[in-house]
């Protein structure tokens, strides 16, 4: 069903963050050597051999993306161009053939404005997922790359991720390695989501919201939470945020920084963040697409348990940061020059 604005009729309340099939998705193939042109289909499932590198060595990776209905009505993408960038580095990580940046965004612009009835209505809380990925197909048995490739990008609603609003959670510390020193952590590729499953299933039985990963090489140094990037406030007013060659290169946590820094007068600082000098930050938080920004509430390390700012209430930078994001977004802050594309 659909209101008079064209807008679907859905409970915006209640959408969560699960799958829903939308009316189109875009396809294109990577074939003797070239990416085709590429076009819509209402097909929601991938027909590919069984012999796909995709399946078999992991040759994948993928992104995930946002699009805001504005107050006006209007769809804003949020910083698209750097989504296309990661993915390009991540393909060329894997020796995938990537596409290019302008056809990235077009592509996601062309499958958004297809599916525009699936924009969530402004002041919902509520936006458009999208999902770009790369896969590695074709007939192949050995360890090498593919010959054939499919690059889609799907999108489906999602709702506000902290419904009743913004509130601290709890995290536990890992003993498990999310990626190798020198390995695929700062590639957005399946095998990284893979290595997190079971130590996210084991903090989350003890009552966690998720596991929050030490460097690999000396296990001292904080580097990822769960599937987002860490941040912290110092006592002096510091933005600081791990520095690694296997951290994820986080689309959200550089717009904070530039936030921080340009909107909230903040230092900003990338470097090591120790685990034992956790007392040099009032608040802390993990950033990334689907929340922007999760509050961390308390950290449990071994035996200890530390709080940050509070278990119960936001502390108040954090709260400035994720206020004057989020409305950088849906277009009710100015954004920075090139931030925001419009869905025509």
């Amino acid at each position: 069903m659909q209101n008079e604005k064209g807008i679907k009729q859905i409970d915006w309340e209640n959408l969560g963050f699960s799958y829903i099939k939308t009316d189109y998705r875009f396809l294109s193939h990577y074939k003797d050597g070239q990416w085709d042109e590429g076009s819509l289909t209402t097909d929601n499932t991938l027909h590919i051999s069984e012999g796909s590198t995709a399946l078999h060595y992991g040759q994948q990776c993928f992104e995930g993306m946002k699009a805001y209905r504005a107050k006006d009505g209007s769809i804003n993408l949020f910083r698209p161009y750097e989504n296309a960038r990661r993915m390009r580095q991540s393909c060329e990580r894997l020796l995938m053939p990537s596409y290019s940046e302008e056809a990235f965004v077009e592509a996601v612009k062309k499958v958004v404005k297809a599916n525009e009835e699936w924009v969530p209505p402004y002041g919902s809380g509520s936006s458009l997922y999208i999902r770009p990925f790369v896969i590695g197909v074709g007939d192949n048995i050995g360890v090498k790359p593919a010959e054939e490739y499919i690059f889609s990008i799907f999108v489906l609603p999602v709702g506000a991720y902290f419904k009743g609003g913004l509130k601290p959670s709890n995290f536990l510390v890992s003993s498990y390695d999310r990626a190798a020193p020198r390995g695929t952590g700062a590639s957005k590729v399946g095998g990284n989501y893979a290595a997190s499953l079971l130590p996210g299933k084991e903090a989350k039985e003890r009552h966690y919201s998720d596991a929050v990963y030490l460097d690999p090489a000396t296990q001292t140094k904080i580097e990822e939470v769960g599937a987002a990037n860490f941040f912290g406030i110092t006592h002096d007013d510091e933005f600081i945020t791990p520095k690694s060659p296997s951290i994820l290169n986080s689309i959200t946590k550089r717009s904070l920084m530039w936030v921080a820094e340009n909107r909230l007068g903040l230092t900003v600082k990338e470097g090591d963040v120790y685990i034992d000098e956790l007392d040099r930050f009032k608040e802390a938080g993990a950033c990334g697409t689907a929340a922007v920004i999760a509050p961390i509430g308390g950290l449990q390390v071994g035996n200890d348990f530390h709080v940050f700012y509070s278990e119960e209430e936001v502390g108040p930078v954090t709260m400035k940061l994720y206020n004057e994001l989020v409305g950088i977004q849906f277009g009710d802050v100015k954004a920075p020059e090139g931030w925001i594309v419009k869905v025509d």
